[in-house]
């Protein structure tokens, strides 16, 4: 029997209940316009995914009770399975319940809680046990909510109730690689069951979180019917004919520089919208990540909500004044200039006391970057705007930047890409249009808080670095593994050292977009007073 099955990939708010009902009803509205017999939610579409210790409340499990109810008695025409936390007998589920003709007709709970990377599901909910298999249209329906299918269990309690379809809600954070890790274990549970599945995500940025969408459909074989865009809301409806999903709208993969880019703008752009910043404040340097981040600022908010301010001191090369104005001209943004010595000047004579005798060092630098910290932030009170800061994943890895200076701030866009990603997107964005000017490309990095400084002094190149990081951080390799792959011992001694030293900054660092299957944020979790020492 034909069945259409719509396929909605929906922004959803965390706590923002009503508002979330709200655009799935519109979904639904838009779905059976179109004819479709049922319309698939992510996962925990009702109140947001992850609503985090929200789920410790009464009241808010409550709401989303009335909220479901209120919902169900607006739907008519078409059936709906919404994603909802759930109360019963005491104990809390991760739920999906099926919605039509005004009622709740049937109830999933979620049997596989994740409990690793950024997900901690086992603190708030229960594991289901039972399986839940609809008919829609004559076509009987087995659901599965996210985790379930990336293991065996749950997909083949549904095909053994006598499932034909498998429809699986989601709210699947990005990575990098993370489709295809997706369209894999999808295959797996395919090959298992022979059933096609249907496979709906999130999409939109939650605090350090982006859900991409990019929900799915896959025939019995395990070939690709349907893909929706990434990074944007969509509806598409899957049309099924002889218990198959036929060709549909196949949105192709893109490139990893352009796949990252939408997911830092996509980032911005939620956090500060759905937070109520009216627009961001950046730091302009004349070097490289604050000029990605201001592009990235740019294309999520537009020129009009996003001010650059660049703050030189005497160290300051002229060339970074000239690439600044130029990319300022480049994307019309409003910008300042606010010199800095009048201010280093004070200091120094209010220290020049307590500094006697000793030489100049790091502290006189670390005071530059607090003095551009305490501007950006004076005037992020002022106008309500967040600063955006502008640290890349490398530099959080080592400590190469300053508490209360280069850290402060509200947002941090780049905080979990690499210095060597940082080159390759900012090279991928100018194929877009030309934004950033070629020298801040292709000169060598520098702090500029000293005569003819470069971040190689300090550091080993970023090629190394970032190498080593990924594989000590985000790969768990030990350290003699690292070595056995080619990279000098001193270098991974001296990155590793730095690494675990430089702690107690991250814990204080801005929640920043993730982007990697390992951040320093919810999936970081090191302690700050820490003994360890790696064999060597």
């Amino acid at each position: 029997m034909p069945l259409k099955i719509a396929i909605a990939q929906i922004n959803a708010t965390v706590g923002d209940i009503a508002g979330n009902a709200a655009r799935i009803l519109d979904f639904a509205e838009r779905a059976k316009a179109q004819g479709a017999d049922l319309l698939l939610t992510p996962e925990l579409v009702l109140c947001g995914y992850p609503p985090e210790d929200l789920l410790l409340r009464e009241d808010f499990y409550a709401a989303c009770e009335r909220e479901l109810d209120t919902l169900a008695s607006r739907v008519h025409g078409i059936s709906v399975i919404v994603g909802h936390p759930l109360t019963k007998d005491g104990e809390c589920f991760n739920a999906a319940t099926l919605i039509s003709k005004g009622v709740r007709v049937a109830t999933y709970c979620k049997q596989r809680l994740p409990n690793y990377e950024v997900f901690d599901e086992e603190r708030y909910f229960e594991s289901g046990d039972t399986p839940c298999v609809v008919s829609i249209n004559g076509v009987r329906c087995g659901i599965n909510i996210c985790a379930d299918v990336w293991e065996a269990g749950a997909a083949d309690l549904a095909q053994e109730s006598g499932a034909e379809v498998l429809l699986v809600l989601n709210a699947s954070p990005y990575h990098i690689g993370k489709q295809g890790l997706r369209a894999r274990v999808l295959r797996e549970r395919i090959a298992a069951t022979g059933l096609p599945v249907v496979y709906a995500n999130l999409v939109g940025g939650q605090d350090e979180l982006v859900f991409d969408g990019g929900s799915f459909a896959l025939d019995s074989h395990g070939d690709i019917r349907c893909q929706l865009p990434k990074f944007e809301e969509a509806l598409v409806i899957v049309d099924f004919a002889d218990g198959e999903p036929q060709p549909g709208l196949i949105v192709a993969e893109r490139e990893i520089e352009a796949e990252v880019y939408q997911a830092l703008v996509l980032g911005v752009r939620d956090y500060l919208g759905k937070n109520g910043f009216p627009g961001a404040i950046i730091g302009l340097s004349g070097g490289i990540d604050s000029a990605l981040t201001l592009c990235v600022a740019v294309d999520a908010l537009g020129a009009d909500k996003v001010r650059a301010v660049m703050m030189p001191s005497p160290y300051t090369a002229d060339i970074s004044l000239a690439d600044s104005r130029e990319m300022i001209r480049l994307l019309g943004v409003r910008y300042d200039e606010i010199a800095i010595e009048p201010a280093m000047q004070t200091f120094a004579a209010m220290l020049e006391k307590e500094f006697a005798g000793r030489p100049a060092d790091t502290t006189e630098e670390n005071l530059q970057a607090r003095i551009r910290g305490m501007v950006l932030m004076a005037l992020s009170n002022k106008t309500g705007s967040l600063v955006l800061t502008t640290g890349n994943k490398s530099e959080m890895a080592v400590g190469y930047c300053t508490l209360y200076g280069d850290m402060a701030g509200g947002f941090a866009v780049i905080k979990d890409i690499a210095k060597t990603l940082v080159y390759r997107i900012a090279r991928w964005r100018n194929t877009v249009s030309h934004a950033i000017p070629e020298r801040i490309i292709t000169r060598p990095p520098s702090a500029e808080l000293k005569p003819g400084q470069t971040d190689q002094d300090s550091l080993p190149p970023y090629e190394v670095l970032d190498a080593i990081v990924e594989a000590y951080m985000e790969n768990d390799l030990s350290p003699r593994d690292i070595i056995a792959r080619g990279y000098a011992e001193a270098d991974v001694r001296r990155v590793v050292h730095l690494l675990k030293i430089s702690e107690y900054k991250r814990r204080q660092s801005p929640v920043g977009i993730r982007v990697t299957q390992r951040g320093f944020g919810k999936d970081w979790r090191y302690p700050i007073t820490n003994r360890y020492r790696d064999p060597y």
